[in-house]
């Protein structure tokens, strides 16, 4: 009897593991016909994933036209926007169809984002932003040669 019931704990550890290992590392992925990693979500999370890019987007177009003004003010708070408070509207159920690297990525970004915000009200140096904002715009550059977001077919 205690060989079946450890063969069980066993068998029921390994699902387990495996279903953490799907949700946080792996995430709902396939290859893409492009060479890229495509991640595979309904339409809303779709919606969801896309406005997020949009909305880095247009804080970076809001934070370069601060640092062309020379508006150190403006930099600090369109980068805001897009710093990790902002990731808190994306559901979990969402966050466990991203693969790690994904989710790694985004998360620098957010930070990346804050740390303008705060270096450009604590300098006001808007050439240091300028360089903060070109590293920050690698996550974008990286995560758009690496992956590419389809609509699952479910």
């Amino acid at each position: 009897m205690g060989g079946k019931c450890f063969g069980i704990i066993v068998l029921l550890l390994l699902v387990i593991a495996g279903g953490i290992y799907k949700f946080i590392f792996q995430g709902s992925v396939s290859g893409g016909t492009d060479g890229r990693t495509a991640i595979q979500l309904d339409a809303g999370e779709r919606d969801v994933v896309l406005a997020e890019m949009r909305a880095f987007l247009a804080s970076v177009q809001q934070v370069t036209a601060g640092i062309a003004e020379n508006d150190p003010g403006r930099v600090a708070q369109h980068a805001r926007k897009s710093g990790k408070a902002a990731q808190a509207a994306v559901p979990g159920t969402l966050m466990g169809k991203l693969p790690m690297e994904f989710k790694q990525l985004g998360l620098d970004t957010h930070t990346r984002f804050d740390q303008l915000a705060m270096d450009a009200e604590d300098m006001g140096d808007v050439s240091h932003a300028l360089s903060q904002l070109s590293t920050l715009m690698q996550n974008c550059v990286a995560c758009h040669e690496a992956y590419r977001i389809d609509v699952s077919g479910k």
